[in-house]
């Protein structure tokens, strides 16, 4: 396995696998990884002569007061993970390899960003996402890409990014990785203490309880939303959003007649967890 640091040495190495015939993977991650990431390895693995991995904390995506400057970064483990899993190159650029003096462009995606994280968090996080997923794109061209369904929002705004601009990569999202008591695998899992920890596994049983309901026959939006706040309001968790949305274009969902998507962020201890669940509804 290589680890890459630069645009140009990155490209030369795909441009020689390209002449093998190989196709590209790409998985787009900021590290400190865990199950759920090395299972999108997997997958590319599977699938691609030759498996990419970035490995980049993406500073345009966070806010003034979130966590960048503590977010979780060990590149020694992820580069071990990531060669145990049989990626062949690990690109680890520094910032201003990303972003050199002058840059001057931003990629906003319209609608999909304007709801959930995008309200929560402000439009400079999936602005953020959106350009520096365009630039890795461009970097790497991938034919095929793969993300997280637990970033359920961020997969909806990488799809319309690719549709909009007419990009030519396949999207793939990978099912949620949990650990045993159901908490979605997460970077930032590691800011629980014990207490916090078992506070934070309400957040899927609060889905939980909804997606019951709805398998049980339940169709009326509020009712469902309901169902999971009463778990997260008995484990005194405060969401910062609880919401049921429609899984394609995230516009509000009253009542549960095709697929939608409950997704729910909270700060939990010193930790903002994210998580979400698809609903069926219909015959």
């Amino acid at each position: 396995m290589r680890i890459i640091r630069t645009i140009p040495e990155l490209r030369a190495a795909v441009a020689e696998a390209r002449t093998t015939g190989a196709s590209v993977g790409l998985v787009p991650t900021m590290g400190a990884f865990h199950e759920g990431h090395l299972t999108l390895m997997r997958e590319a693995r599977k699938s691609n002569g030759l498996v990419v991995v970035s490995l980049f904390v993406n500073p345009t995506q966070f806010g003034a007061n979130e966590d960048l400057g503590s977010y979780p970064r060990d590149e020694q483990r992820d580069a071990a993970m990531a060669e145990a899993e049989g990626v062949d190159i690990v690109f680890a650029p520094d910032a201003s390899e990303i972003y050199p003096d002058g840059f001057a462009t931003s990629i906003h995606v319209a609608g999909v960003t304007d709801v959930l994280d995008g309200a929560s968090r402000g439009a400079h996080h999936f602005d953020g996402v959106a350009t520096v997923v365009t630039k890795l794109f461009g970097i790497v061209q991938p034919d095929v890409a793969y993300f997280g369904q637990k970033d359920a929002q961020q997969v909806l705004v990488v799809r319309r990014l690719v549709r909009d601009l007419n990009l030519d990569v396949r999207i793939e999202a990978c099912p949620i990785v949990r650990e045993a008591d159901g908490l979605a695998m997460s970077s930032r899992n590691v800011y629980l203490d014990a207490d916090a920890r078992a506070q934070a596994t309400a957040l899927n049983r609060g889905l939980d309880a909804a997606s019951a309901l709805a398998e049980s026959g339940e169709r009326d939006g509020a009712t469902l939303v309901a169902a999971a706040r009463r778990v997260l309001d008995e484990a005194g968790i405060r969401p910062d959003y609880l919401e049921l949305r429609d899984n394609d274009d995230l516009s509000e969902v009253t009542r549960l007649d095709g697929e939608a998507l409950l997704a729910v962020a909270a700060r939990v201890g010193a930790a903002r967890l994210i998580d979400n669940h698809v609903l069926k509804g219909g015959a």
